[in-house]
C-alpha cells in the first residue's frame, strides 16, 4: 500500500503547479540528465508509507550531501545513447563484412549520418562506463559507507563483466575502425541491450540523488528525522515555506494530546500559507526529501487530505458546500480505513450560512478528536465554536495568527501564538481601499 494522495492535496500544495513552473516540484527538479528529470518527477508522485524505504532513501541523499558529490557525467550524451539504445532494428546493425558499407566507411565520418550518431553513442557508453568504473573507484577509497542503491551491485558486476573489457582499453579512443565499431555496437546495443539499460537506470539514480544533495545546500534545506508510525509524532522546527521569497518561519508540535489544530486569524495574516507550508513538508518528508524546515521529526503517516482551494463543481451542479460536503466524505471513509492520516482544512463549511458552519464546525471538529492516531489542521473563522470545543475536547490546539494595527492599517506578523484570534478586519480593508467611497461617488 502506498502514500495516500489525491489531485485535489497535490493543487493545494501546489506540488507542480501549472506547466511545473513556480512548482515545489521545480525547486527539486535540477537533475542533469532528462532521464532523471523523468525519474525525480514519478517519485514526486507516489510518497513512500515505510519507514524503512523513506530512512534508505535519506540515508543516500545525505551521503552525497556531506560528499558533496559533483555529478561525474556530462548531461547530454544521454540522449543520444538512449535512443541508440532503444533502437534495436537489426536493419541498423553495423555489419564489417559488407563491402557497400566498407566503401562508404571510407567516408563516413563526414557523410554517412546514422552511421555518425552509432559512432558516436559507442563512444558516449564507452565513456559513461568509464567514468562510472571512477565513481565506483572513489566510492571505495572514501571513509563513509554508501548505503546500498537499488541496482547498484548488478551494475558493478555488468561493467566488470570480461565481455566489456574492450570498454578501459577504448578509453582515449575518438575514432573507431569500422570492425570495432561492428562489434562493439553487436555487444553494447544487441547482446548486452538490457544490461546498459540497467546501467543507465542507475545513473538517473545517482542523478537525482546528487541534484537533491544539492538543492539541500543551497536552499537550507534539512533532512527529517523519520519514525515508525506507532511512534505517532510530529514536530517541526522554522518550518516556511519553499516557494516565497522571504518566508517567516514557525515552529509546531503537534501529539497525541493535541492532534487536532484549531486556527485562527484574520483574512491575509497567513493560515493559508502556514497550512500549505505544513503540508508540503509532510509531503517532501514522506519522499524522503530536504524539508524546508531547520529540523524535522516525524512518523510515517498513511496518507494526506487538504481542503485548500476546493473549487466548485458546477458541470455536476454542485455548490461549494456540497463540494465540501463530498469532500468530507471522501476523508471520513479514508481515516476509517487508514491507520494515521494527516487531514487539512482551511476554512471549514465556508459555503454556508453561519449558523449552519457553526452547529457543523463543532460537530466534525469533535468527530475528527476522537481519532487520537491522525493529525488534523482546521482553520475558521467561526470562532464561536471554540468554547464549545475547549470543553468537549481535550486534545485540540488553540492557534492563531495575530494581527496589529498601525494607524488603523492591519500588520500581520505571521507568526503563531497559543490561544484564539477574533481579529475580523475585513471591513477595515474594504474602507482603506475606499470601496465604499467610490460607489457612492458613482451613485451621486
Amino acid at each position: 500500500m502506498s502514500f495516500i494522495i489525491d489531485k485535489q492535496t497535490m493543487d493545494d500544495l501546489n506540488i507542480f503547479g501549472k506547466q511545473g513552473k513556480n512548482s515545489v516540484f521545480s525547486i527539486y527538479n535540477h537533475t542533469s540528465t532528462r532521464g532523471g528529470a523523468i525519474l525525480l518527477e514519478e517519485m514526486f508522485r507516489y510518497p513512500l508509507d515505510n519507514f524503512e524505504s523513506i530512512k534508505k532513501r535519506q540515508d543516500i541523499i545525505q551521503y552525497f550531501y556531506h560528499k558533496r558529490t559533483e555529478f561525474p557525467f556530462e548531461g547530454a550524451v544521454f540522449d543520444a545513447v538512449a535512443y541508440y539504445l532503444h533502437n534495436t532494428d537489426t536493419r541498423t546493425r553495423i555489419d564489417a563484412h559488407d563491402d557497400k558499407l566498407r566503401k562508404r566507411f571510407q567516408r563516413l565520418m563526414k557523410t554517412d549520418t546514422e552511421f555518425q550518431m552509432i559512432h558516436k553513442s559507442i563512444l558516449g557508453l564507452i565513456y559513461i562506463i568509464n567514468t562510472l568504473h571512477d565513481f565506483f573507484e572513489d566510492i571505495e577509497d572514501d571513509e563513509r559507507i554508501l548505503p546500498e542503491m537499488p541496482e547498484m551491485e548488478e551494475v558493478k558486476n555488468i561493467i566488470s563483466d570480461e565481455r566489456l573489457r574492450f570498454v578501459k582499453e577504448e578509453r582515449e579512443t575518438k575514432k573507431l575502425s569500422l570492425e570495432k565499431a561492428g562489434r562493439y555496437d553487436n555487444e553494447l546495443r544487441y547482446a548486452s541491450n538490457k544490461e546498459m539499460h540497467k546501467i543507465l537506470s542507475f545513473i538517473y539514480q545517482l542523478d537525482i540523488y546528487i541534484s537533491l544533495a544539492h538543492v539541500a545546500r543551497e536552499k537550507e534545506f534539512s533532512f527529517a528525522d523519520v519514525q515508525p508510525s506507532d511512534c505517532n509524532i510530529l514536530k517541526i522546527d522554522r518550518l516556511f515555506h519553499p516557494l516565497l521569497a522571504d518566508p517567516v518561519a514557525n515552529t509546531i508540535e503537534v501529539t497525541p494530546q493535541s492532534n487536532v489544530i484549531f486556527l485562527t486569524g484574520a483574512n491575509m495574516a497567513g493560515k493559508s500559507t502556514f497550512m500549505k507550508s505544513f503540508g508540503i513538508a509532510v509531503y517532501l518528508a514522506h519522499l524522503g526529501f530536504p524539508v524546508p524546515a531547520r529540523e524535522m521529526t516525524f512518523s510515517v503517516r498513511s496518507g494526506m487530505y487538504t481542503t485548500i482551494n476546493l473549487p466548485d463543481n458546477l458541470n455536476q451542479g454542485y455548490s461549494h458546500f456540497y463540494a465540501e460536503v463530498l469532500r468530507l466524505k471522501k476523508i471520513a471513509n479514508s481515516i476509517n480505513h487508514a491507520r494515521n492520516m494527516v487531514v487539512i482544512f482551511d476554512e471549514l463549511f465556508r459555503g454556508t450560512n453561519v449558523k449552519d458552519a457553526y452547529d457543523a464546525t463543532i460537530a466534525v471538529t469533535e468527530a475528527f478528536a476522537m481519532n487520537k492516531n491522525s493529525i488534523f489542521i482546521i482553520s475558521t473563522h467561526i470562532i464561536e465554536s471554540a468554547d464549545i470545543l475547549k470543553e468537549r475536547c481535550g486534545n485540540i490546539y488553540f492557534l492563531y495568527l495575530p494581527t496589529t494595527l498601525e494607524n488603523g492599517v492591519p500588520r500581520y506578523t505571521y507568526t503563531l501564538s497559543p490561544g484564539i484570534t477574533d481579529d475580523r478586519h475585513g471591513m477595515m480593508i474594504i474602507r482603506n481601499e475606499q470601496i465604499l467611497d467610490i460607489l457612492e461617488k458613482k451613485m451621486n
